[in-house]
């Protein structure tokens, strides 16, 4: 800053609670301003987001704990360079809503703007962002065994060993480590069990949720390449050959009761109610939140619909966010 500026900083406030102008600005002698950093200028305190950055050392998990926070409602941006961090929160803050809690991974590969980091954070510090920085780490021969494992090379080793990009990569971060507001350890974690500590920081009180999508198909149009579990409804008589049931969808009543009016039908829907609440229970502890279940007959008009409708009410009422999904119905 040249002797003929001067900085004008602090929060001005209107009387509804909205920042006025919340950016560090360089006020010159001739009056003209220049802004710097952060605008929040009307912006509603309760609309500024929160901030988690991820950060740590390579091999160490970060990836797996910004898929976490993802898949519990954060939007999560990977390998952000830091100076643009207080421009995501802006955008965040002036998303109405739709962007309460941002998540952003920073790391070595974008090691030319790592400096910008601390800046970064003492603007969103000044501006009273709430943000917290996770840092996760291992030991060496941990990150060594991970390395060799995906026979990948470590970002910083350059024409070295595996473990002198380690010790650079620790060197560049010991800093940032001292001011995380928390440290995890990966040394002797697996995937799940990160995902789990995880939880426990970001989930809150609530159990994390599971999502399912039913979807219904016909097996001559293929299976559906994103199923995790799929069952078949071809042991069910076939509402085709009823001609005045032909025309008709899974969808319409006439057809499900005639459908669930067979032998074996609810008795199906029952027991496999029974087997989805322990698959549900079992995706929950090891970190799973979305499961597609996939629910086929010949054509996917008639069975698959049907059941795939009863299928979605029951997982409802268990608690399960759930959409259906009739993937060929009106093919034929």
């Amino acid at each position: 800053m040249s002797e003929h500026e001067q900085p004008a900083t602090g929060e001005d406030r209107t009387r509804d609670g909205t920042r006025e102008d919340l950016r560090q600005r360089t006020v010159r002698k001739d009056g003209a301003q220049v802004s710097q950093g952060i605008d929040l200028a009307g912006v509603p305190d309760a609309a500024i987001p929160e901030l988690v950055i991820i950060s740590g050392m390579s091999g160490a998990g970060r990836s797996t704990a910004a898929k976490c926070l993802e898949d519990l409602g954060w939007f999560v941006v990977d390998n952000l360079p830091p100076a643009l961090i207080p421009t995501m929160v802006e955008l965040g803050a002036r998303s109405q809503g739709n962007v309460a809690r941002i998540a952003v991974v920073v790391d070595v590969r974008g090691r030319r703007f790592f400096d910008n980091l601390r800046e970064s954070l003492a603007d969103l510090e000044a501006k009273n962002v709430t943000r917290r920085v996770v840092f996760l780490e291992s030991s060496d021969e941990a990150l060594v065994r991970r390395f060799e494992s995906v026979r990948r090379p470590h970002p910083l080793q350059g024409d070295g060993r595996i473990v002198d990009g380690i010790a650079a990569e620790r060197e560049l971060l010991r800093e940032l480590r001292g001011d995380a507001d928390l440290v995890i350890d990966t040394s002797s974690l697996n995937v799940h069990e990160l995902r789990a500590k995880m939880d426990a920081q970001f989930a809150g009180e609530e159990e994390p949720e599971l999502r399912a999508t039913v979807m219904s198909f016909g097996f001559k149009y293929g299976l559906p390449v994103d199923a995790d579990l799929v069952v078949d409804m071809r042991f069910l008589p076939n509402p085709h050959w009823v001609p005045e049931l032909r025309p008709h969808t899974g969808l319409n009543e006439e057809v499900a009761d005639y459908v669930f009016s067979r032998p074996g039908a609810k008795e199906f829907l029952d027991r496999y109610t029974e087997l989805l609440r322990l698959i549900a229970v079992g995706y929950r502890r090891e970190g799973k939140r979305y499961v597609t279940v996939a629910v086929g007959c010949t054509g996917g008009k008639h069975r698959s619909v049907a059941m795939a409708e009863k299928l979605a009410t029951r997982l409802a009422a268990e608690g399960v966010e759930t959409v259906v999904v009739h993937r060929d119905m009106g093919r034929e």
